[in-house]
């Protein structure tokens, strides 16, 4: 009996140290993660590998795993600027981005868990400035957003596509001017729209005179061939065929007593 407690301190031991060495050999990934593997004992962090995967994994107890979110991320990133003339623009972007999956331990051993800060922000904020600064105030207010968008969105990339980090997108929220150059900026597009609201209808009217000034002309010119065209015979023979239809009038009676000075009938009288 006095033999049991003896034999029962080695095998709680035995249990106690088992635990440990299952729960630091047991690791779980979660769902949009993936681990990097450390190998305290055979060479560091594992690069010639792929990274672990979602789920359970059983590793040496003496080893170790990096976990790294491989989902889509966003940075939101406010950013001052110099334009092409030396003014001050603050930037609003953001940046959609994630690490890529096969070169996560390469990420891990040469960045590290904050690439974002090393790499990212550093990249975005060099291709902002070198964007922003070949455009005035102007551009970028009005018509240059998405040309500057877009040109952001490829610096970046070209700086980060040897760093382990894929860029997907990069988003220009807002532009802010100084409020002096601002306000000089709504007062010039102000005036050009008024202006080219002036010129419309100079435009208008001139097509509008043009049109009368044509209609005109071609009343004159048939005007001028149809006085070319009427003889005193063809008159003549108009006005009878006139007379000849209001002798036909109920309302009237007609009495010829010779002609006129034109050589038609005289009609005298009404009903």
């Amino acid at each position: 009996m006095d033999k049991l407690p003896k034999l029962g301190i080695p095998i709680i031991i035995i249990l106690v140290i088992a635990i440990i060495t299952l729960a630091k050999s047991a690791v779980t990934i979660g769902s949009g993660q993936s681990g990097v593997l450390y190998k305290t004992f055979g060479g560091g962090v594992v690069t010639d590998k792929p990274p672990l995967g979602e789920g359970f994994h059983i590793i040496a107890p003496w080893n170790d795993v990096i976990v790294y979110e491989v989902r889509q991320q966003e940075l939101f990133e406010t950013m001052k600027v110099l334009s092409s003339n030396g003014l001050e623009i603050t930037i609003d972007a953001s940046a959609w981005y994630q690490p890529v999956w096969n070169d996560l331990g390469k990420l891990h051993q040469e960045k590290g868990e904050n690439y974002l800060q090393r790499v990212i922000q550093p990249a975005i904020r060099s291709a902002a400035r070198s964007v922003v600064g070949r455009y005035t105030p102007e551009q970028l207010y009005s018509s240059k957003r998405d040309a500057i968008q877009e040109e952001i969105f490829e610096e970046t990339k070209k700086i980060l596509d040897n760093q382990y980090v894929q860029l997907n997108e990069v988003l220009v929220r807002d532009v802010t001017l100084p409020a002096t150059i601002k306000d000089a900026i709504e007062r010039k597009l102000k005036q050009e729209q008024e202006s080219l609201e002036y010129e419309f209808r100079l435009v208008t009217a001139e097509k509008e005179a043009e049109r009368q000034r044509i209609e005109a002309q071609g009343k004159a010119d048939a005007n001028k061939i149809l006085s070319a065209s009427l003889t005193d015979k063809i008159l003549q023979d108009k006005g009878i065929e006139a007379t000849l239809k209001l002798s036909e009038s109920p309302n009237s009676k007609v009495v010829v007593v010779g002609s006129g000075e034109s050589g038609l009938p005289l009609i005298l009288g009404n009903n």
